[in-house]
C-alpha cells in the first residue's frame, strides 16, 4: 500500500542552499521508490486556511519513507532546506486500491450500536 510524505512549506525566498536542495532531493528518494506527485504547488483553499506551498511524494510503503528520511543521502541535504524554510512534514499511509468508504462507515456504525 502506498504511503505519502506531505510537506507544507513556508518559503521566504530562494538562495543557493535551497536551489541545491531542489536539485538533489529527487535523487535521494528515487532509490526508495519515491516520486513527486506535487512539488511546490500553492493550493486553492476551499475550506479553512492553508498557508504556504505543498509537496507530496509517494513511496511504495511506510518503511520506504522512513528509510529515505533516515538515509545518509537525505540527511546530508536536509539542513539546506531546514535552515532556510520552515514547514511541517508528515508521513501517512494511503488506502488499498479496493478501499470502500461504505464498508468503513458500516464498521463504525457497528461499533456505535447500542449495547457495545
Amino acid at each position: 500500500m502506498s504511503a505519502y510524505a506531505i510537506c507544507n512549506l513556508f518559503p521566504t525566498g530562494l538562495n543557493e542552499d535551497i536551489l541545491t536542495y531542489i536539485e538533489q532531493v529527487q535523487d535521494t528518494f528515487a532509490a526508495f521508490g519515491g516520486r513527486f506527485l506535487v512539488h511546490g504547488a500553492r493550493a486553492e483553499v476551499v475550506e479553512g486556511e492553508w498557508p504556504g506551498d505543498i509537496v507530496v511524494v509517494e513511496f511504495p510503503d511506510m518503511d520506504s519513507i522512513k528509510a529515505w528520511y533516515a538515509s545518509p543521502a537525505y540527511q546530508e541535504i536536509l539542513p539546506l532546506r531546514k535552515d532556510h524554510i520552515e514547514g511541517n512534514l508528515l508521513f501517512v499511509d494511503g488506502v488499498a486500491a479496493d478501499y470502500d468508504a461504505k464498508k468503513t462507515a458500516a464498521e463504525l456504525r457497528a461499533v456505535m450500536a447500542p449495547g457495545r
